[in-house]
C-alpha cells in the first residue's frame, strides 16, 4: 500500500495574496507531491471536520465558539495574525481532523504524514503565531484520552518554540514536549516545555543534526512513547524569512530521515507534520515542505510498514 499521506481541499482557501502567512502552501504542496510522482490526488486521504467535542480536549470551550462565529477579541485577532471568514474557520478544523487521521493511520501501518499541521503556537483559551487550535496537544489528549497509547512525545523542530504546545500539555505528564528551536526568535517569553533545547543564529546541516541524533538516542529509550509527533517546520532552512538557522535541503531531509529512521527502528510509530515554512517564492516553499513526504517515502519503502 502506498504511504499515507492526509490532505484536504479546504487546506487552502482564497486569502490575501500579500499576507505574510503563505496559505497557498498547503495546496502548492499537494500539487508539487502529485507532480513529483510521489503519490496521486485519488491516494490522498481526506480527512473530517474535527468535532467541537474533540477540539474541546485541548481548548476552552467559549475560546472554540469565539473563533468559529468569527467573535475573536481586537487582541486576540492581534496575537493570531490572520483575517476571519467561514472558509478559514472550515479549514481551521480541517486539518485538526487531518493530524488526526494522520495519526491513527501512522498508528495503523507505523508511518503517516500530513500536508498540514504543527499549530504549535495556539494556546488553551487563545491564538498566536498564525496558530488557532493545537493539533499536536489535541491529538495526545484524544489518543491518551481514549486508551490508544499509554504515552506520546511531540518532536517538534520547527524553528520556533512550541510554546503553545508546552503549556497546554504542561500537566499532562504522559505526553512529553521536546522543542528543538533558535533560541532568539519567537517567541520572546518562552514556555517550559518537558525538554527544550535551544540553538544558536546560524547553525548549519551538521551541527543541527548531531543535536536530532542526540536528542533522539537519549529521548527514545528513557520514554519509550506509544507514538511520536513529528513537526518537520521547514523554516529551519537557510532560505526562510522567520528563521535564523541555515539548513540546506539535505540538510532538512537528513533531519526528517533521522527522526523516522530512530522511531520505527525501536517500532515506535511516527506521524510527520508540516510545521511552519515561509517564503515569498510559494514555488520553492512547496517544495521544501515536500522534503518531510518524499524523504518519508524512501523510510516508508525500505522500513517494511505498511
Amino acid at each position: 500500500m502506498p504511504l499515507p499521506l492526509i490532505y484536504h481541499e479546504d487546506y487552502s482557501p482564497e486569502f490575501p495574496a500579500d499576507h505574510r502567512f503563505p496559505m497557498d502552501k498547503f495546496r502548492l504542496l499537494r500539487d508539487h507531491l502529485v507532480d513529483s510522482g510521489l503519490t496521486r490526488d485519488e491516494d490522498l486521504l481526506r480527512p473530517e471536520l474535527c468535532p467541537a467535542d474533540i477540539l474541546a480536549l485541548a481548548h476552552d470551550r467559549n475560546y472554540i465558539e469565539r473563533y468559529m462565529s468569527g467573535e475573536l477579541s481586537r487582541e486576540d485577532q492581534r496575537r493570531l495574525g490572520l483575517p476571519w471568514n467561514e472558509a478559514l474557520a472550515r479549514r481551521t478544523v480541517r486539518a485538526v481532523g487531518g493530524s488526526i487521521l494522520a495519526a491513527e493511520k501512522a498508528l495503523e501501518h507505523g508511518l503517516a504524514c500530513h500536508l498540514a499541521g504543527g499549530t504549535h503556537h495556539a494556546h488553551y483559551d487563545y491564538p498566536a503565531g498564525f496558530c488557532i487550535f493545537n493539533d499536536l496537544a489535541i491529538i495526545s489528549h484524544y489518543l491518551l484520552q481514549s486508551g490508544r497509547v499509554n504515552r506520546v512525545l511531540i518532536f517538534d523542530c520547527d524553528v520556533h518554540q512550541g510554546d503553545g504546545t508546552a503549556r497546554i500539555l504542561h500537566n499532562t505528564p504522559e505526553a512529553i514536549t521536546v522543542s528543538l528551536h533558535c533560541e532568539k526568535n519567537f517567541p520572546a517569553r518562552k514556555a517550559e516545555s518537558d525538554w527544550d533545547i535551544p540553538l544558536p543564529n546560524g547553525m548549519g546541516d551538521a551541527d543541527y543534526l548531531k543535536v536530532v541524533d542526540d536528542a533522539l538516542n537519549y529521548l527514545l529509550p528513557l520514554y519509550q512513547p506509544d507514538l511520536v509527533l513529528y513537526d518537520a517546520g521547514v523554516d529551519v532552512h537557510k532560505d526562510d524569512a522567520l528563521g535564523y538557522l541555515q539548513l540546506t535541503d539535505e540538510g532538512v531531509a537528513a533531519r526528517d530521515e533521522s527522526v523516522m529512521r530512530h522511531c520505527l527502528g525501536r517500532d515506535i510509530p511516527v506521524v510527520g507534520v508540516i510545521g511552519g515554512g515561509y517564503s515569498k517564492d510559494r514555488q520553492a516553499l512547496a517544495r521544501r515542505h515536500g522534503i518531510l513526504h518524499h524523504s518519508a517515502q524512501r523510510v516508508w519503502q525500505s522500513s517494511g510498514c505498511h
